[in-house]
Formats: C-alpha cells, structure tokens, sequence
C-alpha cells in the first residue's frame, strides 16, 4: 500500500532525475512533431534579427554596407512622412481595436438572446464568414460597391434619391477614407471576435438569470447586473493582448490605400514598404531597416506595458 501511494511522485521524481539524452529519447516522438515548429521560428523569427544591425549602415544594393551610425535615426526624426505614418498607425489601430471589441460585445450579446438554437447558429455562420476573405478580394469588392461611377451600389442610391449632386469617390477622399476604413474593418472582423465573448456567455450560470427573474429582474438588468459583469474582465483581457498588435498595421490598409488618401492612409509598415519599392530611387536597406527596429522597439514597449497591466487585471502575464 505504501509503494502504491509514493509510486506517483517516485515516478515524477525520476522523471526529473532523467539525463536529458535519455529523456530525448524517450520523448523522441514529441521532440520529431516539435522539431518543424522550432525551425520555422528560427529560420524566419531570429535568423532576420541579425538583419538589425543594418539599421546602422548606408546599404545599397549589394555593395559592402558602410557604418553610419545614427545617422539613420537623425534622418527618420527629420523626416514629416514618418511622424505622419507613427501617427496614423497608433490612431487607425487603437480606434479599430476599441470598435472591433465594441461591436464584438455588442453581436455576442444579440446573438445571446437568440432562443432559437439553429438560427442562431445560422446567425453565427453568417457573421463568421467575413474574416475568411481575404483582404485583397474584401478591397476589391468595397471599391466595387463604393465606386464613385454608377456602377458603385452605394453611388446609385445616393445620386437616385438626390442625397448627392455626384458620386462620392470614398476611398479617393481624404475625409471619407478613415470611416470607410472603420467600417471594413467592422464588417470583416467582428463576426470573428465575438467568439472568445460567446464562449465566456455560454459560460454565465442559468441560474443566476432564473433567480434574477423569480427576483422581479427585467431583461436589462439581468444584462447589467449579471451579464456584463462577467464579460468586463474578458473585454480587459482581449483589449490588452490585442493592443500588442498595433504596431502590426499593414495588409488592411495597404489594399485600401492609394495617392489621394496617402496623408490619412500611410502607416510604418506601408512606409517600409513605400521607401524601400516605391520612393523612385535607389532604396537604402538601412534607412527602412532603422525604420522597422523603431516599430519593433514601440511594440515591444506596448507588448511590456500589457504584460504589466495583464498581471493586474488577470493575475498573470501574457509573455
């Protein structure tokens, strides 16, 4: 009876003892499915940090690179295209996350009122859809529907019920752009976030509601009182981890860009790639290097700051 009971933890104390040749070879079938994973990260996610260190050189083409300091840094300081494209890269991306969250709070609580199971699994499919498009046929469709021609849905309707003298070229003005770039974004990725909300409501006990009502309590403050209490701490959790990101801006509005709208539309990541392909001259790898290494370094500030504000919130960290 005694061996029985100090079986388990001889057991795991022996696993510990383990050498780690024998434990490879013990595992070796977890290490095998493990090994491409490993690769592919250190190929395509360390490999290049090495790449850093020409965001202190003058390199063009495939010439020796020469050391220029920072002079790179002092060029990006002076330079109005990059504080526009910081500027517009914190604002597009902080403002999209708080709608997408917003929406996706707003879908999940409406299809948690669904009784009907297979409609609201019908509802959920719908929703879903979206975010499997990807951004080049999203782009393509919405300036298909927004173009400023008669052939443009929204156009037709405006111009036919007299809201507007002309077609609005939606994507071509400045003062429309950042609303209709919103408003993609809402369509395409809401349905998918209101998957982590749902999965919290599926969670909510259907007691409380029951005492709730057998207490007198309406729809709306079952809502307030039981509801959204139990959603607060996983909308802090979603805001903090996808605040991380924000750096990461580039495919959404790259697509949707374009010359008439460049001083609303232009982020770090589109400026790399601006500067680098696109400048019409001979493209200094170190400028947009240097560049990049100061988007990295601001992500990884917001990636601490999160982690700090994930230890607060969720009593643990994310890194």
């Amino acid at each position: 009876m005694n061996n029985l009971k100090k079986g388990p933890a001889a057991n795991a104390a022996g696993e510990n003892k383990r050498p780690l040749l024998v434990s490879l070879r013990y595992y070796k079938g977890f290490y095998m499915m493990f090994l491409p994973v490993l690769l592919f990260a250190v190929v395509f996610h360390y490999l290049p940090m090495f790449g850093i260190r020409y965001a202190f050189y003058s390199y063009k083409g495939i010439k020796d690179p020469v050391f220029v300091g920072l002079q790179h840094f002092e060029k990006m300081v002076n330079m109005p295209g990059f504080w526009s494209a910081f500027g517009n890269t914190i604002s597009l991306s902080v403002i999209k996350l708080l709608l997408n969250t917003f929406m996706a709070v707003v879908l999940s609580l409406m299809l948690n009122e669904l009784r009907s199971v297979i409609f609201k699994k019908i509802a959920q499919t719908i929703v879903y859809l979206p975010h499997f498009m990807s951004w080049v046929v999203t782009a393509s469709v919405f300036s298909l529907i927004l173009s400023p021609t008669s052939a443009g849905l929204v156009n037709s309707v405006l111009t036919k019920f007299g809201i507007v003298p002309e077609g609005i070229y939606f994507l071509g003005d400045k003062n429309w752009w950042t609303s209709i770039f919103y408003s993609i974004n809402i369509w395409k990725d809401t349905g998918w976030g209101t998957i982590i909300f749902m999965a919290t409501l599926s969670g909510i006990n259907p007691e409380l509601y029951e005492a709730a009502s057998m207490d007198g309590a309406g729809r709306w403050n079952r809502l307030r009182f039981i509801t959204m209490p139990a959603l607060y701490n996983t909308i802090i959790t979603v805001l903090i981890l996808n605040l991380a990101k924000v750096m990461n801006l580039f495919e959404s509005v790259f697509v949707l860009q374009n010359d008439a709208v460049i001083q609303k539309a232009d982020v770090l990541q589109t400026y790399i790639y601006t500067q680098t392909f696109n400048s019409g001259a001979l493209p200094d790898y170190g400028y947009t290097t240097a560049v990049g290494l100061v988007s990295s370094l601001v992500g990884c500030i917001l990636v601490l700051i999160c982690n700090k504000a994930s230890y607060k919130v969720r009593g643990k960290g994310i890194v």
